[in-house]
């Protein structure tokens, strides 16, 4: 079984011999995964019907449960999802080769919180060997989304739950176009979504926590350079309201949204470890200043939500009055 995916400015080339995470990958794709190869992919995701341990006899101890030699590196169930991982790299291709082995503990998990099992696995898969690759080309990870509405292209950033999917889906199905629904890159620049399937509140998928369910993503855009940057507040009135805010609120509420999100919680070790064994890419990403270059470039603004479901981000950005 085979797909390709275009994610965080890299195309994805997937191989899998197990059919049930198959459809688990083809369901964490949101629609996006293909059956053929539209570009040289740059990233190599196998998973492997195989059961045994990576072999890492003569290999160096990194850390416990994981091994590096001459740039390869071998992880014991990274972040908790039952797979183990080996990576091999050249100067323009990662090859990342997965087999099932949880543990008894993992395993019984894995069972009974489908749903924390699902992205998880799907994180380990699909999005955590992308953005570790993109970093090491000067893309790194933000909790963010941009999108095209109103005749403008804001990067809208703020903590979770706060209502950004729930106005990005909107403008979607008005016309318009995302990256993404949570995740992101960026070089300060451009802005390149992660593929993953939108959650809200009435979706017609897979349910998740919180009450929300999952959904594709239509009109999904590869980038976008933002012209803007709003930050998401949920106010406590019932009314919504623009104003300018500083640089240094934003590229801050960039940076905490990022560090705070649940999908990146288990990625910075992640990437230390792959950053550590395979001498490529940074031992942390400078989050903070591809913020802080975002928020210099593009003009800032406080977005304060209303408690009640009211207009549109295309209405907010035409009819709100900007305070000078």
């Amino acid at each position: 079984m085979r797909g390709f995916l275009d994610t965080a400015g890299e195309c994805v080339a997937i191989e899998c011999s197990l059919p049930w995470v198959m459809e688990l990958i083809a369901e964490g794709g949101g629609g996006e995964l293909r059956s053929t190869e539209g570009s040289h992919a740059s990233v190599q995701v196998q998973v492997e019907a195989d059961r045994r341990q990576f072999e890492t006899r003569g290999w160096e101890l990194l850390a416990r449960g994981a091994w590096r030699r001459n740039g390869e590196v071998v992880v014991e169930n990274p972040c908790t999802a039952g797979f183990d991982l080996h990576l091999r790299h050249t100067p323009d291709r990662a090859e990342f080769t997965y087999r099932w082995r949880p543990p008894a503990r993992d395993r019984a998990v894995a069972r009974l919180l489908r749903s924390r099992f699902h992205l998880l696995a799907r994180a380990m898969l699909m999005q955590y060997p992308v953005l570790w690759w993109a970093g090491t080309h000067g893309r790194v990870p933000l909790h963010a989304s941009a999108c095209v509405a109103s005749g403008s292209t804001p990067l809208l950033t703020g903590p979770s739950g706060v209502g950004r999917s729930t106005l990005v889906v909107a403008e979607v199905a008005a016309g318009g176009q995302a990256t993404g629904d949570n995740l992101a890159v960026s070089d300060g620049i451009t802005v390149w979504g992660i593929v993953e399937p939108v959650r809200v509140e009435g979706g017609g998928g897979r349910r998740m926590p919180h009450g929300r369910q999952e959904g594709p993503l239509l009109q999904r855009a590869e980038s976008l350079v933002p012209d803007r940057l709003l930050v998401l507040e949920r106010g406590r009135t019932d009314r919504s309201s623009l104003s300018p805010c500083s640089t240094e609120k934003a590229a801050s509420a960039l940076v905490t949204s990022t560090y705070m999100a649940g999908e990146l919680r288990r990625y910075w070790a992640f990437a230390a470890t792959l950053s550590a064994g395979a001498g490529r890419g940074p031992a942390h990403p400078p989050i903070t200043g591809v913020a802080s270059a975002l928020a210099t470039r593009l003009p800032c603004f406080s977005l304060v939500l209303g408690r009640r479901p009211g207009m549109g981000l295309s209405q907010l950005l035409d009819t709100v009055d900007v305070a000078a």
